[in-house]
């Protein structure tokens, strides 16, 4: 990251944390799936970064991934990770993504201003995270 300008940092970076707790990035339109290596995540999303004095900080980050679709209680695992290798960060994400699965067709819906409805079926969507299907 130190590497990279001022202007490559603007854009948004795809990212993962590991089962093993490692923070893996790639171009921001890499598929999370790709990114984790086909593998199960406990946080997936977007991270934007900023430069702080000589170094870099976490300037944005959201679990925006719908590979996916993580919950956004997730936060822990990615305040971890980037704990780890030492980046200044927010105290939780900075855009949260509500990702629920509808239990009448099974889409997988993503919920704007509050609207718990399926956007295929009109369905109701339940107020707890269901993606994973072994939930």
């Amino acid at each position: 990251m130190a590497e990279r300008s001022t202007a490559e940092l603007v854009e948004p970076f795809t990212f993962v944390v590991g089962t093993d707790g490692a923070l893996r990035l790639a171009p921001r339109r890499s598929e999370h799936v790709v990114c984790a290596g086909g593998a199960a995540v406990p946080s997936a999303g977007e991270i934007g970064f900023v430069r702080d004095r000589d170094r870099c900080a976490v300037g944005e980050v959201s679990n925006q991934s719908t590979g996916h679709c993580p919950d956004v209680t997730s936060w822990p695992a990615v305040a971890r990770a980037l704990d780890r290798v030492g980046l200044a960060r927010p105290t939780g994400f900075t855009h949260e993504v509500v990702f629920l699965r509808c239990p009448a067709c099974e889409e997988r819906d993503i919920v704007r201003e509050d609207d718990f409805a399926c956007v295929l079926c009109d369905g109701d969507l339940p107020r707890t995270w269901n993606v994973d299907p072994t939930v």
